[in-house]
């Protein structure tokens, strides 16, 4: 019994004789209003560091000044150095924050700031070394969101701010983008609540990645307004370089499929966190009021400000183990500095504490050198953290690919996806039905990219709806409105969440949409009409020999024939027995008229004959006749193989150097399609020629479609030549018999599938 009365009195008596010997010190704080919530955390935060700091004792001191005014300002805190203060803490505005640490300087007083501070208010560093900011350096933060601004790898987008001080922590993402990007769109939000015409503004470009940075009660009445103008659908990003974007609660906002990414300093899972938002509610719990607070939600100044105590305490203890420290004793006019001021500063800096928002370190400035920042997305479960970012380590992307990929294939089987196209064979062309079927939906189309895209849901395992362009056309950029049109459009949009057909992948295109990896490759060519086929000449034979010839040629072989005639006749050995077995009673000669016209023609007509002469007289004519017919023979045969050539016309043209030669012929291409892009763009000199002979030509000869040009090419006779791309040019050569490929590409392209930017398809497909 006696024990058990001693251990009572131990647990009631040690605590107060430590109290004895504790040290008392007053720090103050400055709020704007007795209504800040931020005043919770640092009476909290006293509290606890009174509980775990046993040798010394912290007394708060609150004032309330919601004034800029400078000279109100210093009166407020002269008195609270005269009531003995050590530290003061705050306040969050800036200009005030300015007259504080310049009085705190010149009488050695810590001066403990929490919230954001621009660097032009910032006094030169040399005389305010007794200012410390627990918020992260406003240049180190500035870099740490336009490295990820950086990492979405954005074409372009507009920059939406509302006052000055939002637009000085962006300066670093403004210079973010390569030289070939567009250019960054920045705009001021107005003083109106109504920001529907404002938002109007920015659909109407082609930006579909927006940075919103604004204060906290006004950002979801600035979503919901743009959600209404449909600007958040599955194709918009909207990244929010806001600390505090966590605390709104978003639940009013239903129907947004647009990609919301935002930032914050603490993990709410973390247990510092957790057990700092536990005192604050049994704190205001023992107060007699009620404080509830999702960690999820904490604002970032409450929990900053926890951990600028908590960083004070642990100064003060540490170097009240080394010193005897004493309240100060004094006044604004006397200027006479606290000893002890400075090296509680420099306590605090030497040391590096794991606080509720993470590490803290400082640099020689007073400014905080190292935090962790937690890119965060917003889904139907709140935020997701998909990335952390520090000054050391910079970007570390939290989720895996396997993950990621989930977290894709689930999307992809929840949405049927809008496949926009055009009509265009081989690519895609309407079926035509059997007897009684009625076609619907994709059933109503076959071609090449109706079935790419059928293999690649199969994969994917998703659905699709395929749906013309309604103006027929690829997709063209307006350089007077710069707006697009077609397919490009449809995708910009938000009609369409593909784009395939024969779409070229250009340069300018891809500066409006993204593209998957080339499917297939190709060049652009020239479409000609094959050359009339001649009328058939029955006496074609005779052309090859002029008539001259003929008459010398026919005249040669009749004095030949006549003379072989004479010569066998006087020759004896042409003369011969009818009856070799018996004595001859007379003699005959073969060679007649007949005969030697027959040996003649048939040794001009390379076939020979039966009979042959024996006398050398005839047998040299004959050998004579021979040369000359083996010789007439071969150059009828040569000029004939060329005659016969030549006699079928050949195409005027063999290339594009050729059509641009000449001025008989006219070229043209589609218009609005890459091909005329070609050779609008081309610094090629010869294409030049030909852009500007297209372009100066009249009538245009720029068609609709393809197969207008096409159509057009069969009816010009051998008068009109059409530039297109290889694959459909050979899809109607090899249909139609009378068109003809001059010549090989002019260029290397490839047609791939588009997609708005940066869609979480792309990886899969």
């Amino acid at each position: 019994m006696f024990f058990l009365f001693l251990t009572h009195f131990l647990l009631i008596a040690l605590p107060v004789l430590a109290d004895i010997d504790r040290s008392q010190f007053m720090v103050g704080s400055i709020f704007t209003s007795d209504k800040d919530e931020s005043e919770i955390a640092f009476r909290t935060a006293v509290d606890r560091a009174n509980i775990l700091e046993r040798n010394v004792e912290l007394v708060p001191i609150v004032v309330y000044a919601n004034t800029d005014d400078s000279f109100i300002m210093e009166k407020m805190v002269c008195n609270l150095i005269s009531q003995g203060v050590i530290a003061i803490f705050g306040p969050s505005t800036g200009s005030s924050s300015d007259i504080i640490a310049s009085i705190c300087d010149t009488l050695d007083i810590p001066h403990i700031v929490y919230d954001w501070i621009p660097n032009e208010s910032i006094p030169d560093r040399e005389h305010s070394t007794m200012t410390l900011n627990v918020h992260p350096d406003n240049l180190l933060l500035s870099q740490g969101l336009a490295e990820i601004v950086q990492s979405f790898a954005w074409r372009s987008f507009t920059v939406v701010y509302e006052t000055d001080k939002e637009l000085q922590q962006l300066q670093d993402i403004l210079q973010v983008g390569e030289p070939s990007s567009n250019p960054t769109t920045v705009k001021q939000l107005g003083p109106d609540d109504d920001h529907r015409p404002f938002l109007k503004e920015i659909k109407l470009s082609t930006d579909n990645c927006l940075i919103l940075h604004c204060a906290p009660d006004n950002l979801l009445k600035i979503l919901q307004q743009a959600n209404e103008l449909k600007m958040l659908g599955e194709y918009q990003s909207v990244f929010i370089p806001l600390l505090d974007t966590h605390s709104i609660d978003f639940g009013e906002l239903s129907g947004v499929e647009a990609n919301i990414t935002t930032v914050r300093l603490m993990d709410p899972s973390d247990f510092h966190v957790k057990n700092v938002v536990h005192d604050w509610e049994e704190r205001e719990k023992r107060e007699g009021r009620y404080f509830k607070v999702d960690p999820n939600r904490v604002k970032s100044q409450m929990i900053l400000l926890n951990d600028a105590v908590w960083l004070f305490s642990k100064g003060l203890t540490e170097l009240g183990i080394f010193e005897e420290l004493t309240a100060p004793d004094l006044e604004c006019r006397r200027k006479k500095p606290w000893p002890f001021g400075k090296r509680i500063i420099e306590f605090i800096k030497a040391r590096s504490e794991e606080t509720s928002t993470g590490r803290i370190d400082f640099n020689e400035n007073g400014q905080r050198s190292f935090f962790t920042l937690r890119f965060m997305e917003l889904n139907s479960d709140g935020f997701l953290d998909l990335a952390t970012w520090d000054p050391v380590n910079g970007l570390d992307v939290l989720n895996d690919d396997e993950e990621s990929e989930k977290r894709v294939g689930q999307k992809l089987s929840n949405k049927t996806f809008i496949v926009s196209s055009r009509l265009g064979a081989p690519f895609l062309t309407l079926r035509e039905p059997q007897e009684g079927e009625v076609l619907t939906g994709n059933s109503r189309y076959e071609g090449y990219s109706i079935d790419l895209i059928n293999e690649i849901a199969k994969m994917l395992n998703f659905k699709f709806e395929f749906r013309m362009s309604p103006d027929g056309k690829y997709g063209a950029l307006n350089k007077v409105t710069q707006t697009w049109d077609g397919i490009v459009r449809q995708l910009i949009d938000g009609n369409a969440d593909l784009g395939i057909c024969d779409l070229t992948m250009t340069s300018s295109r891809r500066q409006a949409v993204d593209f998957t990896p080339p499917f297939m490759t190709l060049g652009i060519s020239i479409l000609f009409s094959k050359p009339p086929t001649p009328p058939t000449d029955l006496f074609s034979f005779l052309s090859p020999f002029s008539l001259d010839v003929w008459i010398y040629m026919g005249s040669a072989y009749l004095f030949i024939s006549l003379l072989l005639f004479a010569l066998a006749r006087m020759a004896p050995d042409d003369w011969e027995n009818p009856h070799p077995c018996k004595e001859p009673e007379e003699v005959e000669n073969i060679w007649s008229i007949m005969n030697t016209t027959w040996l003649s023609i048939g040794s001009l007509m390379g076939q020979g004959c039966d009979i042959l002469p024996k006398a050398a007289s005839t047998r040299l004519v004959t050998g004579m006749w021979w040369f000359f017919a083996l010789m007439m023979l071969n150059s009828y045969t040569a000029n004939l193989a060329a005659f016969l050539t030549n006699s079928r016309q050949a195409n005027s043209i063999n290339s594009a150097e050729d059509l641009a030669a000449q001025s008989k012929i006219k070229y043209g291409a589609m218009a609005g399609g890459s091909t005329m892009g070609f050779f609008r763009d081309s610094n090629f000199s010869t294409y030049q020629k030909m852009w500007t002979a297209m372009e100066s030509a009249s009538p245009s000869v720029f068609t609709k479609t393809n197969d207008e040009g096409v159509e057009r090419v069969q009816k010009g006779k051998n008068l009109y030549a059409f530039l297109m791309e290889s694959t459909t040019l050979e899809y109607n050569v090899e249909r139609k018999c009378d068109l003809v490929q001059i010549g090989g590409w002019l260029d290397y392209k490839s047609y791939g599938i588009a997609m708005p930017f940066r869609h979480f398809r792309h990886f899969n497909l």
